[in-house]
């Protein structure tokens, strides 16, 4: 990652590692931790609500944040609201209204992004970017929750053009959105396999898992 923020002349510390442990045990994370990181995602909720719980009492949980990248169904909201910091896969209004409502006033409010669909394939997940600016504006007025900016999920390719396109098409949505919401700082685009076209397009966060705990075992899904 210090190579590819290098390589494009930008800071080392302008692109957080969200460290994705999905399907990961514990003590893989205990490792992680032990190596300094501290973001972790997860993408079913059972799951990443028990890992939360787990490490509530870690020495480093006040330090440890928690973001919520999967799929969001309905019927699962209120444990995403009352568990996670972050959520990067707003994609429906009822979905933040649920969040929001469903949020403890006891905690912070929950940051969000919205997850677009730069390609226009019907398979992929995510709002098209001409919907991301009404969606914005409705979230705005939700007090428990605050946007923090856009995320993608882009069909593979193996090439470097290829990535970077579908990369810039979200980094100019969110440059089109930002003044309207002054507050926006990040970018949640790139995985291990193309992270250096993300971080050439603009990423702030780079959702990394293959790359740092191995292949995924698909066995632990909740």
């Amino acid at each position: 990652m210090a190579l590819a923020t290098e390589k494009c002349g930008r800071a080392a510390d302008s692109v957080q590692l969200l460290a994705v442990s999905k399907t990961k045990p514990v003590a893989a994370i205990e490792q992680a931790i032990d190596a300094g990181l501290v973001a972790f995602g997860e993408n079913y909720v059972q799951e990443g609500v028990d890992k939360v719980n787990y490490f509530a009492s870690h020495p480093a949980a006040e330090q440890l944040v928690w973001h919520f990248i999967g799929p969001i169904q309905s019927n699962k909201t209120r444990p995403i609201a009352e568990h996670f910091d972050w959520v990067h896969s707003i994609d429906r209004l009822k979905t933040a209204t649920r969040l929001n409502d469903q949020r403890p006033t006891t905690m912070a409010p929950l940051n969000v992004l919205l997850q677009v669909n730069t390609s226009g394939e019907a398979s992929k997940s995510g709002i098209s970017a001409d919907e991301v600016m009404e969606l914005a504006a409705a979230i705005a007025t939700m007090p428990q929750l605050v946007l923090r900016g856009l995320m993608s999920i882009p069909q593979p390719e193996t090439d470097y053009d290829s990535q970077f396109a579908a990369f810039k098409a979200l980094a100019d949505v969110f440059a089109q959105l930002k003044p309207h919401h002054p507050q926006l700082d990040t970018l949640s685009m790139g995985m291990s396999g193309d992270m250096e076209a993300a971080i050439a397009a603009g990423s702030t966060m780079v959702r990394i898992g293959t790359a740092l705990f191995g292949a995924r075992d698909y066995g632990n899904q909740a």
